[in-house]
């Protein structure tokens, strides 16, 4: 039996299934919490979405939407077809690691500005985390009791670790940045300090209160000066 939903009521289930998932993962959330932090019995829960899976399905689609209205019109939604949703994470994140400031950074073999460019590429890097951030958190919380999300989570990381260091290690080679000890190490620092600000710091237990836009400039600037020749 299909039944009708608004959107705000959508929206609210999007919101609390997101933040039950983010602070329990993926193996210890249980409806009938879904259902508490909505303030809804949990037989009502499931005027909106079959099972578990469904729900974390639907989470995994929706956490960073805005707009929700092209999500789903047929409630409860269906349980996914197996492999959908992982298949979905790999889409994201394949799409997560296709920066073009980064790529087209790896395909000039030399730049006039290198500070300009680097610093290009870690606001394009710190905009994509910010702005999936939710999904982001979704997929580290629950990739720990979450095999196959967790291969792919990590697959998709070391892929981007990966075009940072070789980034890196151009750019020092040429003299454009400076030289470090180590551009694996480098690459890692850039991506866990953009991940921590952009991400991370909005679930600390005693969240700063720096805005969005200082955190931002002040990553950026402090890791291109860390590696400006001039």
């Amino acid at each position: 039996m299909t039944r009708e939903v608004s959107q705000d009521r959508f929206a609210r289930l999007i919101e609390c299934a997101t933040r039950v998932f983010i602070e329990c993962g993926y193996r210890r959330t249980q409806m009938a919490e879904v259902a508490t932090a909505m303030g809804v019995a949990k037989g009502t829960l499931y005027n909106y979405v079959e099972s578990k899976e469904g729900l974390f399905d639907l989470v995994a689609r929706c956490a960073d939407r805005q707009d929700l209205s092209a999500v789903a019109s047929t409630f409860p939604v269906p349980a996914p077809e197996p492999g959908s949703t992982l298949l979905y994470v790999r889409e994201q994140l394949v799409q997560t690691q296709s920066m073009a400031t980064l790529s087209a950074a790896l395909k000039r073999k030399r730049v006039r500005d290198a500070s300009a460019e680097l610093e290009a590429i870690v606001t394009e890097l710190y905009d994509l985390l910010a702005r999936n951030r939710y999904g982001i958190t979704l997929i580290d919380r629950s990739a720990r009791d979450y095999p196959a999300l967790a291969t792919l989570w990590l697959e998709a990381r070391s892929g981007l670790l990966t075009l940072l260091e070789s980034y890196l290690k151009s750019r020092i080679a040429s003299t454009s940045l400076q030289s470090v000890p180590d551009s694996k190490a480098a690459a890692r620092f850039i991506l866990e300090a953009t991940t921590f600000w952009a991400v991370h710091r909005h679930w600390d237990l005693r969240p700063d209160s720096v805005p969005e836009s200082v955190a931002r400039d002040t990553v950026v600037q402090f890791i291109v000066r860390a590696l400006a020749t001039g």
